[in-house]
């Protein structure tokens, strides 16, 4: 499951423990909820990883470029 899905269940579980009067499910509602919300966060880091690694890899190719390009006008 992703990360808001993860959310919306745990949520929806967490009232209906909550109206049901059951703190099982209640409880279960919530552990869903915020491992939703740390899952979301860990896909929202590896996204800026990879933008980072994105962006160093341009630039280590631009300067392989621009030495390879002095070296053919020598």
């Amino acid at each position: 499951m992703s990360g808001k899905s993860d959310q919306v269940k745990g949520r929806a579980e967490e009232a209906a423990g909550i109206l049901a009067g059951n703190k099982d499910l209640e409880s279960e509602g919530k552990s869903d909820r915020r491992r939703g919300e740390a899952n979301e966060k860990v896909d929202q880091a590896k996204d800026k990883v990879d933008e980072v690694i994105d962006k160093a890899t341009a630039k280590v190719e631009q300067a392989a470029d621009n030495a390879k390009d002095s070296l053919d006008q020598k």
